[in-house]
């Protein structure tokens, strides 16, 4: 089980997005690079992405990774290619609010490392300029009640949905949404859940 072995991530070196993409590009030992993205491509105390290539892959919004590496998925990471499988998509990429590791959401850090959430994004903008040249890149909102953990994560949030603005993403979940509209987690949702549309925006809203 993952720990975070620091208390706030300022207190490592982070490597910069693009030069950890550099390095999971390149042909390695541990897993197939033709078939995974997986940045930074060694397990760390944080993480941009992981997924599954595809020429349409549906792109998952966690609230932080867990443990999850290639070849070895946890249970949110199957209950999310099963949904991206049956909603017709031939990949997934797993992405998240906030990049930090963290098992339980509760060990996420209290300060917000601005540093961590510039390269954080720098990979979110990256994977939608790949998806984006001929179709709406598909967004798939599934962080749950867990966005009320800590208060920066909504600022995270929105920097996201602005980026994805750019690139034309349409936003969507997947069962049903709590009460004060929360997307539903996947950990839970049946392997044949349909994706709906999700206006994020509007979402965004309700927390001003």
């Amino acid at each position: 089980m993952h720990i975070p072995s620091v208390t706030v991530t300022s207190q490592l070196d982070i490597m910069p997005f693009d030069k950890a993409l550099l390095q999971a590009i390149k042909p390695c030992d541990r897993y197939d690079v033709n078939k995974w993205l997986y940045v930074p491509n060694l397990y760390t105390e944080y993480r941009y992405i992981l997924g599954k290539h595809g020429k349409n892959p549906l792109i998952c919004i966690g609230i932080n990774p867990s443990t999850a590496e290639p070849d070895n998925l946890d249970n949110t990471l199957k209950s999310v290619e099963r949904i991206a499988e049956y909603n017709g998509y031939d990949g997934f990429i797993m992405f998240n609010i906030y990049a930090q590791r963290a098992t339980n959401p509760d060990d996420m850090e209290q300060l917000f490392n601005r540093e961590l959430h510039s390269e954080n994004m720098k990979a979110f903008r990256y994977i939608l300029s790949i998806y984006s040249n001929n179709f709406s890149p598909a967004v798939w909102a599934a962080w749950g009640t867990i966005i009320k953990k800590r208060g920066y994560l909504t600022e995270c949030l929105n920097d996201m949905v602005n980026i994805g603005n750019e690139f034309g993403a349409t936003w969507f979940t997947a069962g049903k949404r709590s009460n004060a509209g929360h997307p539903h987690h996947p950990l839970y949702l049946k392997k044949n859940s349909v994706l709906d549309p999700f206006d994020a925006c509007e979402y965004l809203s309700s927390f001003k």
